[in-house]
């Protein structure tokens, strides 16, 4: 008589915890992706550093919660897939549209190249600035970091020829900030007393309208005790009125800060969201993440007609340029 063999009883415990494991390591992927949206999506972004930072860097969650949501699906976790995926399409319709140039406007005025270089405590390469101001014919130059020995060097290298006409307030390492321009201009006060300089100017357009120019650089909320002086300072800033202005410099805010994002919703239009180049990183070197926190801005009626981003060697930051028109 044949004796029958028992066949091996197969232990699924091993397969279960697998697949619990799995399930928890997504659960807090998708956890920490929220985290990172909520302080922008409920308005606390301003709350301290880290919020501040976390914030600074929210463009990179829509790629991190595409990846999210696409694994969700292979993994079948239906629930988290669908927080994850409704989280993904409203973090991407806040960012995404940075990269859409809005339709061009045809305008008759005046015209202003204006550029922008965070110089790095002075040590950006002087010829490499003035190259981009003679190649790219700017009219006004906004200076951050702007040090006595970057003014000696940027003046050997030509730049006293091709922008004569100058407010400069440099100082030590952070401290200055100055704008160097084409046509003559008359010093303002457009900016209380700041941390870090923040000159403002009148400019003598050839035009029938002048253009009030100032050049941004609000204290960098990075410190222990820098959060609100950055907020204070920001919120500083002139607010739009009935003179075609400018506001070109290092904000060390992007587009997803309540303070810059106030300033749009007052009137103002960032050149490089306008054009379709909001996405484009200008600060950030080796490990650190890149973020968008160089902008112009320009009040209602002025028209952007083309932004540009430039490596500047020696500093940390890119340097961005925009052609905007004064209509007359």
């Amino acid at each position: 008589m044949d004796t029958a063999v028992a066949e091996p009883e197969i232990d699924s415990a091993p397969r279960r915890r697998k697949s619990g494991l799995v399930t928890a390591l997504f659960v807090l992927a998708v956890l920490g992706t929220a985290g990172w949206a909520t302080p922008a999506l409920l308005g606390f972004d301003t709350a301290n550093r880290y919020t501040i930072a976390l914030v600074a860097t929210l463009q990179y969650a829509v790629p991190v919660g595409s990846v999210l949501t696409v694994l969700g699906l292979v993994l079948r976790r239906w629930l988290t897939t669908l927080v994850v995926g409704l989280l993904t399409v409203v973090l991407a319709i806040l960012v995404l549209p940075r990269a859409i140039p809005d339709s061009p406007t045809p305008v008759q005025g005046s015209p202003l190249r204006v550029l922008s270089v965070n110089l790095f405590f002075g040590r950006a390469q002087a010829d490499r600035v003035v190259d981009l101001v003679r190649d790219g014919r700017i009219d006004v130059l906004s200076l951050q970091e702007l040090t006595p020995q970057a003014v000696a060097e940027l003046d050997r290298a030509g730049l006293a020829e091709l922008l004569p006409h100058r407010v400069l307030h440099s100082g030590p390492r952070a401290d200055g900030t100055g704008i160097a321009s084409r046509y003559p201009l008359r010093e303002l006060a457009l900016v209380p007393p700041t941390s870090l300089a923040q000159p403002s100017a009148l400019i003598d357009l050839p035009g029938p309208r002048d253009v009030e120019f100032v050049a941004v650089h609000p204290i960098y909320p990075m410190g222990a005790d820098t959060a609100d002086g950055w907020l204070r300072e920001l919120t500083a800033l002139p607010r739009p009125g009935g003179a075609a202005r400018v506001l070109a410099g290092d904000f060390n805010a992007t587009l997803d800060h309540s303070p810059l994002r106030a300033l749009l919703g007052g009137g103002y239009a960032d050149a490089a969201e306008v054009t379709g180049g909001g996405l484009t990183p200008t600060w950030g070197a080796g490990w650190m993440p890149r973020a968008t926190i160089d902008h112009v801005l320009t009040s209602e009626g002025l028209v952007t007609q083309d932004y540009a981003v430039f490596d500047v060697p020696g500093s940390d930051h890119r340097a961005v340029r925009a052609h905007v028109v004064i209509p007359n």
